[in-house]
């Protein structure tokens, strides 16, 4: 397994009741002792050093040893959501992952450990879940989280630490598994059912306190039918695990959800809710893949590209790292100027040799139309014919797009409106 470098790290587990547990760390020799309680239950901390390895943590009652091997100290993350995250390396049927066969035949690495909890639902939280540690090969990284693989195998390449990944996720989920009951309470007690918090007390909440960097996120897909709802309830719920874990506002990276020609409703709505939720939660960041969708397939194979964005946000605001970019342009102001629209961005803008077609005005009869899009600077300047007094714009405010407008570092705009008229899809 993989422990967080530079930390306290927590240890638990239960042995015979009132019994003195002592744990023995290979890296500096130390013993830490506690007490296991009327119960047999006991908990403790232990200091990592410096990322290395391998090392040995020995555990004993004074009867019985319990020795953990090729343990390595590093950087820990986790990933989770729902099938984007879920899809492994090696693809799925008609859901392929493109350069797979490339990465799987690059993956073997000693210093990359994978740990995949195993689904499981449950009404009640649970203190223990299966799954084990395993290291990074060509068999385990194909069944590995593509996205989760691509995101520690650049961290690994960068930092040139250890890496380990913890996977939890289950395809086709809506958030309000991944949180507990109180959590939803807090926004809505309307959309709590039979499935709800199901997937947080069995597959988040017996890993709390198992100490970690951050996490990264894909999901979203299955809440595209309410997103006037899902900003609260995402900014609910990584406070939630920021509490539950209690190890401080550790980072949250996340995705949006990709173009998709969903036919039932408009799924910019919810891509909105989760660059709404980007101001809101401290210390996170999200990725756009408005220019790596797929139309016919809700599994884009593009999971590189997602990954590695990701570990941009990683290696620029976790890490450090000077001199890169780890998100794309967002729109600052909004300048009606007779006929045209000047909308101002926070960089300077490129399309990358493509023509802006993903543009549309409106007046105040509110029905949009494509819009001519020139680029100068910082700013696109916007016009129709169809509208003469403009008062809003959109940009690939839809469910299927390619992304045509990026940053100087070639990372995408995510889709944007300037209005706030009701979602006229449902």
């Amino acid at each position: 397994m993989v422990l967080q470098r530079n930390n306290d790290v927590s240890i638990w587990g239960t042995g015979p009741v009132t019994k003195d547990i002592v744990i023995t760390t290979s890296w500096n020799g130390n013993t830490y002792t506690t007490q296991s309680d009327k119960e047999g239950n006991w908990k403790l901390k232990v200091k990592t050093p410096e990322a290395g390895g391998p090392y040995q943590v020995d555990i004993s009652d004074g009867t019985e040893t319990v020795s953990l091997e090729n343990v390595l100290i590093g950087e820990v993350w986790l990933c989770s959501g729902q099938s984007n995250m879920e899809r492994a390396l090696r693809g799925a049927a008609n859901d392929p992952i493109l350069g797979a066969n490339e990465a799987i035949l690059r993956a073997n690495n000693k210093n990359i450990r994978f740990f995949e909890v195993i689904n499981e639902k449950s009404k009640e939280p649970k203190k223990n879940f299966d799954g084990e540690w395993t290291i990074c090969n060509r068999s385990t990284a194909a069944d590995f989280s593509a996205t989760g693989y691509f995101f520690g195998k650049l961290l690994h390449e960068m930092l040139d630490v250890p890496i380990g990944l913890i996977e939890s996720d289950w395809g086709g989920t809506k958030i309000e598994l991944w949180m507990k009951e109180k959590s939803i309470r807090n926004i809505d007690e309307e959309i709590i059912n039979g499935s709800s918090s199901l997937l947080y007390n069995g597959m988040i909440h017996p890993m709390l306190g198992f100490n970690m960097r951050g996490v990264i996120w894909y999901q979203g897909e299955s809440n595209r039918r309410n997103p006037e709802v899902y900003e609260d309830l995402f900014v609910e719920m990584v406070k939630s695990w920021r509490e539950d874990w209690n190890i401080g506002q550790f980072p949250f990276y996340y995705c949006q959800i990709a173009p998709y020609g969903y036919d039932e409703v408009n799924s910019a709505y919810l891509r909105e809710a989760q660059l709404k939720a980007s101001k809101v939660i401290p210390n996170s960041g999200m990725v756009s893949l408005l220019d790596a969708g797929d139309e016919k397939h809700i599994h884009p194979s593009k999971k590189r590209i997602a990954g590695e964005r990701l570990a941009l946000f990683a290696l620029k605001e976790t890490y450090g790292i000077k001199g890169i970019a780890a998100k794309g342009p967002e729109l600052d102001t909004m300048r009606i100027d007779g006929e045209n629209i000047e909308l101002a961005f926070n960089e300077n803008l490129s399309s990358f040799g493509k023509t802006l077609e993903l543009f549309e005005i409106a007046g105040t009869d509110q029905k949009f139309y494509p819009a001519s899009a020139v680029i100068k600077g910082n700013k696109v300047i916007l016009t129709a014919d169809d509208v003469k007094k403009p008062i809003a714009a959109r940009y690939a405010f839809k469910n299927f797009v390619e992304g045509d407008l990026f940053n100087l570092y070639g990372l995408p705009a995510s889709s944007f409106r300037t209005d706030n008229w009701e979602d006229d899809t449902k």
